[in-house]
């Protein structure tokens, strides 16, 4: 009972002090299980109409800790990144910036059934196409990717990228995803287990397009 009160708990963030809900993208590893001296910042979702707001909760964002970014799975993931980039300008530029601290990604692993952690500090994010010397993938929000002309599924990746020349790569994402999506291609990026020599995986860029 205690463990099903402690998942329903972490898939249903309530931001401290507000009765607004975050449905928190859930899978099924941690990569990190514990966050020490850190500040919750909430995404919340908001409807209005055909459109999407993204509603953020920085209030407690003390700039020498660790930060928890907790964001609704449901968000439009070029509107998260845009609130993502004021954020990490805002600690970055902080005159009270610890230089230790992380930023983390919050999901739900419904295996161990506990809150778990992304830790996303060095990755700077372009809202744009990479320009054409840039070789990268392009993920799309229908689990294909897409490499100049071809296309085809995300679980043939690891393969395609173990047959390419010398090269350095990154990722492009679809900027309709969402933000639950995003996370899952995250999750599955990080067990790419790729063994051709030369090939070099850049992760501290991603572009959003």
């Amino acid at each position: 009972m205690k463990k099903t009160v402690l998942l329903l708990f972490s898939m249903l963030l309530m931001s401290c002090g507000k009765d607004k809900e975050v449905l928190l993208p859930v899978a099924q590893e941690t990569i990190v299980a514990e966050v020490k001296d850190h500040s919750p910042i909430y995404f919340f979702f908001n409807a209005n109409e055909k459109d999407t707001l993204v509603e953020v909760n920085r209030n407690n964002s003390i700039s020498s800790t660790n930060w928890l970014f907790n964001i609704d799975k449901r968000l439009p993931l070029r509107k998260v990144i845009l609130e993502i980039k004021k954020l990490q300008n805002k600690k970055d530029n902080s005159a009270h910036k610890n230089e230790a601290s992380e930023n983390y990604f919050t999901y739900t692993d419904t295996v161990k059934k506990n809150l778990a952690f992304i830790p996303f500090t060095e990755i700077r994010y372009k809202l744009e196409k990479p320009d054409f010397n840039i070789r990268h993938f392009y993920l799309d929000r229908n689990d294909l990717v897409h490499y100049d002309e071809l296309v085809f599924s995300k679980n043939q990746l690891e393969e395609f990228i173990n047959k390419m020349p010398n090269t350095r790569l990154y990722f492009s994402y679809d900027k309709g995803m969402s933000f639950g999506k995003y996370i899952e291609y995250k999750l599955f990026l990080k067990k790419l287990n790729i063994t051709q020599k030369g090939v070099t995986i850049k992760t501290k860029r991603e572009y959003i397009y």
